[in-house]
């Protein structure tokens, strides 16, 4: 895999230290806490976020004062990529269409890539593959 894109160095010394504070290296651990430490307000907020007692989400920390348009964005990316979470009655809110509409979206594909490694490895594309389709 190629290496993680980080928004500074806070939120790569976050995901590092979530990752050794979890005890869990997979990939829903590694995407909720890539994209739970994009910003410094949901850093400052893990724990309203993650029980790491019971090792789970707390989607109840979208309705903290601390959150904002960009926060409880960050917030939903993280919590469905945990386990398919979206808010009952609120779906919409979790689709491409309102997620992706803040800056922090070119860390959000970089979250998708941490949680489906599998399907986002880099491919060496052949000659064939060049030449076919419409974009030659």
């Amino acid at each position: 895999m190629d290496p993680v894109r980080f928004i500074d160095k806070e939120h790569e010394d976050f995901y590092l230290s979530m990752l050794h504070k979890s005890g869990r290296q997979d990939a829903y651990h590694r995407a909720f806490f890539y994209t739970a430490g994009i910003a410094g307000e949901t850093r400052r907020h893990i724990y309203d976020l993650f029980d790491f007692a019971d090792r789970c989400i707390k989607p109840e920390g979208l309705e903290q004062p601390w959150q904002t348009g960009s926060t409880s964005r960050l917030c939903r990316l993280a919590f469905n990529l945990w386990n398919g979470w979206t808010e009952d009655g609120n779906e919409r809110l979790s689709s491409p269409y309102e997620l992706f509409d803040c800056t922090y979206a070119p860390y959000f594909f970089e979250a998708i890539r941490l949680r489906y490694p599998e399907y986002c490895r880099s491919h060496q594309r052949t000659h064939h593959q060049r030449l076919a389709g419409p974009y030659r």
